[in-house]
Formats: structure tokens, sequence, C-alpha cells
């Protein structure tokens, strides 16, 4: 068994190495069958990421990673090509390694004990399951949960399940189907994958894991929540804040991206009203927290270039 870990990077130097830390002391674990390929890819760093990353791959023999069972690789782009495209770069290269799983990490998660052990659990428990999500709880309050899986509402929103709430709810307690995976720290079935397609890279960052988990559903496939399977998310690490002039036009651009893509003519024309009265809400919510320009410009945006994204339907 053989799973392949891609973490994207871009100026992320602080929150990599407490990524790279837990995941090794995190490596073994109950009924130990699978080796672990780490697929570092860069996005054209300048904070020290490169030279930390060049100094870890140089001196891995010292750090005697391979004992216990972890290969290390490093791709490094000059330029930051986005989310999407890092990842399907690192998917890309675990076809060498003939990987029976992916797991996708953001660099700013640290794992727990027994993470991968609990994800294979749920995965292999049917081949129709495409992805696993984990139980990501707040790293700086590890009592919240940050993300049990996401939904997609009739408005369309993203909810994260939970988010904000005590972690010993029971509904998030328990393993459950879920809408999809959040990128952050999921595993994936790599022949699922290279059936449906990796990661739409014209989204760039934010929303393309909604639209991989769509897509799978509509061919069939599901999605599933491990509690078990548990890491601590600090958030935002890369885009600096939750709310920002970065994330907010691009968020907004791919939700409409999402519905284009996915959706059926009729079920748009017959979910338009409540799209609509979504959309407004969020319109209100970002003008109260100053980015109401910014939504809109990026709705403007989704709509205007919708045609760069192939549906699926």
């Amino acid at each position: 068994m053989r799973i392949s870990i891609v973490i994207p990077n871009f100026n992320g130097l602080n929150f990599l190495k407490i990524c790279l830390n837990s995941l090794e002391r995190n490596s073994s674990g109950k009924s130990r069958t699978y080796s672990l390929d780490i697929i570092i890819v860069d996005n054209g760093s300048n904070d020290g990421s490169i030279e930390y990353l060049k100094d870890k791959l140089n001196n891995i023999n010292l750090n005697n990673i391979n004992s216990k069972n972890i290969n290390y690789h490093v791709l490094f782009n000059d330029n930051n090509l986005g989310f999407s495209k890092a990842v399907n770069q690192g998917i890309n290269f675990s076809n060498s390694l003939n990987s029976n799983y992916i797991c996708l990490l953001n660099n700013d998660v640290e794992i727990t004990s027994d993470f991968f052990y609990y994800l294979l659990k749920a995965i292999e428990k049917d081949p129709k399951i495409f992805s696993v999500s984990s139980k990501m709880l707040q790293y700086k309050n590890k009592d919240l949960i940050d993300d049990a899986g996401d939904e997609y509402t009739l408005l369309g929103w993203t909810k994260k399940s939970g988010d904000g709430l005590d972690k010993s709810i029971i509904r998030y307690s328990k393993p459950r189907e879920i809408f999809s995976s959040c990128a952050g720290a999921a595993l994936y079935r790599t022949s699922i994958l290279n059936e449906i397609g990796y990661f739409d890279e014209n989204f760039f960052a934010y929303m393309e894991d909604v639209d991989i988990g769509y897509r799978a559903r509509i061919f069939g496939y599901k999605n599933v929540y491990s509690p078990d399977a548990i890491v601590y998310h600090i958030g935002s690490g890369s885009s600096g804040s939750k709310y920002n002039e970065f994330k907010i036009p691009l968020a907004a651009r791919n939700n409409i991206w999402v519905i284009y893509k996915n959706m059926p003519w009729p079920q748009i024309i017959l979910n338009i009203g409540f799209l609509a009265i979504g959309f407004l809400i969020k319109y209100i919510f970002f003008i109260r927290k100053g980015y109401g320009d910014l939504y809109l410009k990026g709705l403007k945006e989704g709509i205007k270039n919708r045609n760069k994204i192939k549906k699926q339907n």
C-alpha cells in the first residue's frame, strides 16, 4: 500500500516545518501496512522555504527518515501557479510511484497519530468512495471544529460542517457521507482521479475541492467523513487571513464556476431564485466587511468567463 502526500507551499515556511515534523512524528501507527511519499510542490516562495527544503533533502540521511519508510520529493516552480496546478503536479509525479491513494495536506496542518490508518480504514470500506475528509480542529483551540466535511446548500453556499462548534458533538463524532472533502486534509483514490480528471486548474485556488467532489458524485462516487482522522488546522496560512483582497474575488468567481460547470441547465433554472438570494446575502455580508466591490467583481468575472469552464452535464 502506497500513499502519496501532496503538500502545496507558497511562503509557508513556519507552517511547513510544523506540518513535516508532525508527519515524521506520526508516520507509524496501528497495523502499519503502507509507505509514504511526501511530495512538496513549492510555488516560487521567497520566505526561505526553498532553502529549507533543499537543506532537508541534502540532509535526509542524517535525519534517518528512510528508516521510517518515508520518502521526500520536492518540486520547485518559479512562480505561484496556484493551488490546483501545484496539486496536479504532485498527483502527476505520484503516477511514477504507483500510489494507491493521494493525501492532500495544506502546509498549515498538523496531523495526529494514526491519521493515515483511519483514512485508509474509511476509504477501503467501499470501492465507490472517492475521498475521505478528516476531522479538522482549530490549531489555537483544539476543542473546536474547523471543518468536519463540506456540504453544499440550496443557496449555492459551501458550508464547513461544525465550524466553530465543540468537537465532542455527536453528529461530528460519527462517520457519514458528505458532499465533498476539504482538500486541506483529505485522502483521494488514485484510480478514480485518473477516471474523472484532476483538480480544475482554471480555479487557481478555492472551491476546487468542492468542484472535484461534485464531479465525483456526478460519476456515481461518494465522499465520506472520518471523525477519527484528526488534524489541527491553523487556517489561511498562505493567504494571510479569512477575508482579504486575494481570496474574496477568487472564491466568488469560482462559486459561479462550480454551479455553471456541474449543474445541468434544468437544475440551474429551477434553483435560480435560491441562488440569487444566496449571492445577495453574501454580497450584503461583504459590504458590511468592506469587501462588497471585491465580491461583486468576482461574481462578474465568473459570469463573464464562464465559457472557460467545460460543463460536466
